[in-house]
């Protein structure tokens, strides 16, 4: 298991009830279980294909008595009061979004999301819809550096004081991609005049600005 499904593991308290939503081929659900993360997972995925691998692998663990695999679209696999976490991971932000705006059960405490992108706007949806960042982490693979997202439910918790995020060495690394990502899209759209008057540059100006601030 690669350094990313590690550290969102560790996000897991222990002997939770955890759905993992979109779980490809099981490996964070057959972690979870292994390290005593988790009682019980229930492996969910769209598509038949990296279903049936998830189902050889915790076949091949010795744990179809623990993880259950099912088949369907994000949280619409979910019974009430089955779990206690949900783990969503792999995916951009805003389809984790829009896969959370369907329906949390009341009994999930937790969220462990992992977007691939626009994690600032997946942090707004929480704060707008009742949950409360409580931790970060970040990860890297590959060259690449993940954002781990911890989140519970606001009138139920309490964000750390100093988070695992802010500590971490890759978090320069992760600020100058950024960086570097947004000052692309502002050269392109700096071609066209009225691209340069819109709002959209305005603000992807200012987010340059607090990018570059946080650098100092």
């Amino acid at each position: 298991m690669d350094a990313r499904l590690r550290s969102i593991a560790e996000f897991v308290p222990r002997g939770s009830r955890v759905a993992d939503i979109g779980t490809d081929h099981a490996q964070l659900a057959i972690e979870l279980i292994k390290s005593g993360r988790a009682s019980k997972v229930i492996a969910a995925d769209k598509n038949e294909g990296p279903l049936d691998a998830a189902r050889k692998n915790i076949s091949d663990a010795g744990l179809d008595d623990r993880i259950e695999t099912r088949l369907g679209d994000g949280l619409k696999i979910l019974r009430a009061d089955e779990v206690d976490v949900i783990c969503i991971a792999g995916m951009g932000g805003a389809l984790i979004a829009e896969i959370l705006s369907a329906g949390v059960p009341l009994s999930v405490e937790r969220l462990i999301l992992q977007p691939m992108n626009v994690g600032d706007r997946l942090r707004q949806w929480l704060e707008l819809n009742g949950w409360l960042v409580i931790d970060e982490d970040l990860s890297e693979v590959g060259g690449i550096v993940y954002e781990i997202i911890s989140a519970g439910r606001a009138d139920r918790s309490t964000a750390v004081e100093k988070t695992k995020r802010s500590k971490s060495p890759l978090l320069k690394k992760l600020t100058v991609a950024r960086l570097e990502k947004l000052k692309k899209i502002a050269a392109s759209m700096e071609r066209s005049t009225d691209a340069v008057r819109s709002e959209k540059y305005l603000r992807l100006r200012a987010e340059i600005m607090s990018y570059e601030t946080s650098l100092i």
